[in-house]
């Protein structure tokens, strides 16, 4: 999850790349790989790159440059507290989707998921929630070829401080649902700290680990799988948005028809429902809303579309959210075809000094592992995140207007309006 400035994933696009080189990046927020020792191309914990118009290492633990330098002290990593009335309570779930085989390892069977569930809760109840399994940190670790002398072990990688709380107990009411989902290569814990805060304001979120697309999901059966196609080179993108708009709708459907698949099901506002993405993540936000009309609104961080949606095909709100030196208004990449298409309410953010992993945990845990971090502050990244995340959610599935929207504020100079 740790990456360097320059490196993007798949759901992202660099100025002047040639498209065909650009398809075979693979995103690095995906693992939360704390290791300044990686060149890659997504958000993940590594060494300092330039943006490359030829393909790099594919994941923020692949492969450790030369020059890198292994910190020296512990690693000790502390997400920012939720800044909303409600803790956030949290719990993990295993759901099984027995009518479709898993789409990248169909020997495995049915399509397994395993998904982080954050919802308000009472303050000072429940325990506090560790940020991945070992087994997961363990994968992250061992896929980016991390040494012993980093500093970063599967308990530290682990234990980062989430603000999250086990099983504490619910607020009463029903709430929003946000579905969450990562980039391509990224598992579903990157997006934790925003996450934690939407719980705080009042929605349930669903972060979802899409199995076989990082570096290890924890199922039901206690095994943490591999990506099985974090490697190929020839992979279809529009194919992966399309498998996780499937994840994404039976997710939904465990949750918003009967109690069985989540204990507290029952605080799941089944008609206000949205989707926010990371990278890939977002791209499928938009494949997803195509194909589900129940996500009523749609929020893509930094993701190039896979596919641009076509006129029509979206009219309901939608947030593009994303860094200005590769999302601005007349950029190489296609968010302008996209933002033509969009028919109903959007607005279209660029943030300067933001990188790829600005929308996520991992500048932050970066920084605190003691590696270069981009222009923007880690910390105004999550800030910004949050409170443009939170502020379009409000308004469209709370129907609670948010001036933040209306245009450029004083207090985030960072965030540029485009149209």
């Amino acid at each position: 999850m740790f990456a360097s400035t320059g490196r993007r994933d798949r759901g992202a696009t660099e100025p002047s790349v040639d498209p065909m080189k650009r398809n075979r990046r693979i995103s690095a927020v995906a693992v939360l790989a704390l290791a300044a020792l990686v060149t890659g191309t997504g958000a993940g914990f590594a060494a300092t790159t330039t943006p490359s118009a030829t393909p790099v290492a594919t994941h923020a633990f692949d492969t450790a440059p030369a020059t890198a330098t292994a910190p020296t002290r512990s690693f000790q990593g502390t997400l920012p507290a939720p800044t909303g009335p409600y803790a956030a309570g949290e719990d993990v779930i295993h759901l099984t989707d027995a009518s479709r085989p898993d789409p990248w390892v169909p020997s495995s069977g049915p399509r397994q998921l395993t998904v982080t569930m954050v919802y308000p809760a009472v303050p000072g109840t429940g325990t506090p929630a560790p940020y991945m399994t070992l087994a997961e940190a363990a994968g992250h670790i061992q896929r980016a070829k991390i040494p012993a002398s980093s500093g970063i072990t599967p308990q530290n990688l682990a234990g980062v401080t989430t603000h999250a709380f086990d099983r504490a107990r619910p607020q009463r009411g029903k709430y929003p649902l946000v579905v969450l989902s990562p980039g391509f290569g990224d598992p579903r814990m990157v997006l934790t700290a925003l996450a934690t805060d939407l719980a705080s304001h009042g929605y349930v979120v669903a972060l979802v680990g899409h199995t076989h697309e990082d570096s290890g999901e924890t199922l039901a059966n206690g095994e943490t799988p591999p990506c099985a196609i974090c490697d190929d080179p020839n992979l279809d993108m529009d194919t992966v948005t399309a498998s996780r708009a499937l994840d994404v709708s039976f997710v939904i459907e465990q949750l918003t028809h009967g109690n069985t698949a989540w204990r507290l099901a029952h605080i799941v506002d089944k008609h206000e429902i949205g989707m926010a993405g990371h990278s890939i993540g977002g791209a499928s936000a938009a494949a997803t809303m195509i194909a589900d009309p129940r996500v009523r609104a749609g929020v893509n961080m930094d993701g190039t579309f896979f596919p641009a949606p076509l006129p029509g095909r979206i009219n309901r709100p939608f947030l593009m959210l994303g860094a200005a030196a590769y999302h601005s208004a007349g950029g190489g990449d296609n968010w302008g075809q996209a933002w033509a298409a969009l028919g109903g309410y959007k607005k279209w953010l660029a943030v300067t000094g933001a990188n790829h992993p600005s929308f996520t945990d991992v500048d932050l845990l970066e920084e605190q592992a003691g590696f270069p971090t981009p222009p923007l502050d880690p910390e105004r990244g999550i800030v910004i995140t949050r409170e443009y995340v939170t502020a379009f959610f409000d308004q469209t599935l709370k129907g609670i207007r948010s001036p933040l929207l209306d245009g450029p504020s004083p207090n985030n100079p960072e965030v540029l309006f485009q149209h």
